[in-house]
């Protein structure tokens, strides 16, 4: 199959250690390798023919570097978009490539920012999915929940089929409140929207032109080399197509319209790493709930819950619940791990205000 890897995306979450140029998927935020290079890493067993990473003009040049070490087991395409318009383009573009050189050829669609625990068992579901995605169907991974989560889309399978899966998706539904969210753990048939599809790339060609017109046309502009696979060439072609389409997510133009689609149950191990206050999830914290980043020393006196970025500082914390402290060079964060996803507020604030230099 082909693995197409979303790496065009600001992380504005996670600022101000993640800007613009260099987000969170450029950077190490367990320690050694970025997030992208482990993405990248987690497919390669998969044996893809093609890794399509795509990304945006102001991370290309630091995308390329990152990934020059496994172009030598690998071919890896890098994929510049002119301006981020969200996944759909981003997904026909990688789709049309692919289809023209092999129509029927099965993409797996990954985001470049997620931590996943249990990578084999991931590689496991991906090929598990790849056999409905083989028969015209567009499969979502569903991750299972493991708690009430408001800060996801869910998605409702018919379960009436036995196995594991994969199952037809009877709706999507956006991120619910907390009573909603406690129904729907309790009902089993309901599982956390992961973003991660596995199709065939001329099905979803065939969907882009039944739901998203506009956005179909304007892909097929695009003229490609009889027989050469060249990425390079077609780069004014995609800055000429993207100034004419519009930005939409792949769930809303497809996902939520279709009637060929399907959920394969996930349970490996999952976070989007959405924001700060999901770091304390996946990475070890003290006896007190406290986790410490890039710190000389971490000193919490009658402090818990908290979740501190230290730029390489001793960091001391006295008396404190449930905040988050991120101290880089030219900005400092504190807020409570409770409104971690309000962090994008400030980076628009910034924009608003024309500090730049700052994002």
């Amino acid at each position: 199959m082909y693995a197409v890897i979303l790496a065009g995306g600001s992380g504005a979450r996670f600022w101000p250690l993640s800007r613009k140029k260099n987000p969170k998927q450029l950077m190490s935020v367990f320690g050694g390798k970025s997030m992208l290079q482990r993405t990248v890493e987690r497919v390669l067993p998969l044996k893809p023919k093609r890794v399509l990473v795509v990304t945006n003009v102001l991370q290309a040049e630091e995308t390329a570097r990152q990934l020059k070490e496994y172009q030598r087991t690998c071919r890896i395409d890098i994929i510049e978009e002119p301006v981020g318009r969200n996944t759909a383009p981003a997904i026909g573009l990688a789709a049309s490539i692919i289809a023209r050189y092999d129509p029927d050829g099965v993409m797996l669609v990954l985001p470049a920012d997620h931590y996943i625990i249990n990578e084999q068992k991931f590689r496991e579901t991906v090929l598990a999915g790849r056999e409905a995605a083989l028969n015209g169907y567009l499969v979502t991974m569903g991750i299972v929940p493991s708690r009430p989560e408001t800060g996801y889309g869910y998605i409702e399978a018919e379960k009436e089929l036995r196995g594991a899966g994969p199952y037809p998706v009877k709706r999507f539904v956006e991120k619910p409140n907390l009573a909603k969210s406690l129904e729907f753990l309790d009902a089993g048939n309901f599982y956390w929207n992961s973003g991660m599809f596995i199709w065939r790339a001329d099905v979803i060609l065939d969907q882009l032109l039944a739901f998203m017109p506009p956005l179909s046309a304007a892909l097929a502009r695009l003229t490609f080399s009889e027989d050469i696979w060249e990425i390079e060439d077609l780069k004014p072609q995609i800055d000429s197509v993207y100034r004419d389409i519009a930005s939409e997510s792949i769930d809303f133009g497809v996902m939520e319209k279709a009637d060929n689609v399907m959920v394969i149950p996930a349970d490996f191990g999952w976070s989007d790493v959405g924001s700060w206050s999901a770091l304390p999830e996946v990475m070890s914290a003290d006896a007190a709930g406290n986790v410490a980043i890039n710190v000389a020393e971490e000193l919490a006196l009658d402090a818990g819950g908290c979740l501190v970025y230290g730029g390489g500082k001793v960091a001391a914390l006295i008396g404190v619940r449930d905040l988050i402290v991120v101290d880089t060079p030219d900005a400092l964060l504190v807020c409570h791990r409770e409104r971690a996803q309000e962090v994008k507020k400030v980076v628009e604030e910034l924009e608003r205000r024309g500090l730049t230099e700052y994002l």
